[in-house]
């Protein structure tokens, strides 16, 4: 009957012997992407590699939506609340 370590070592080499197929499959299919590229001329932009920051458009800050007047503290109303908040009216402290 096997052992938990007998076990443990099998993962571990299975795991060995995987990621060094993965990086021999991997390497060889970038030779073919490669290859088909140079056959066709293609750069990234062609296919659509160019980075999915370019696609982005960029964000709107969120507005403040509840002030501490006397301390300057705000908060957008998005996510928790802070601790200035914690046992308080929040609707003392909107904007309007």
């Amino acid at each position: 009957m096997s052992t938990y370590q007998d076990y443990q070592k099998q993962i571990a080499e299975l795991q060995a012997k995987a990621e060094e197929v993965r990086r021999t499959e991997v390497a060889e299919a970038k030779n073919q992407i490669q290859a088909i590229m140079g056959q066709y001329g293609l750069t990234l932009a062609d296919i659509g590699g160019a980075s999915k920051e370019a696609h982005k458009l960029p964000r709107k800050p969120v507005e403040i939506k509840y002030k501490n007047q006397a301390t300057g503290d705000a908060w957008t109303g998005r996510g928790r609340a802070p601790k200035w908040l914690e046992g308080k009216d929040k609707s003392q402290y909107l904007i309007r």
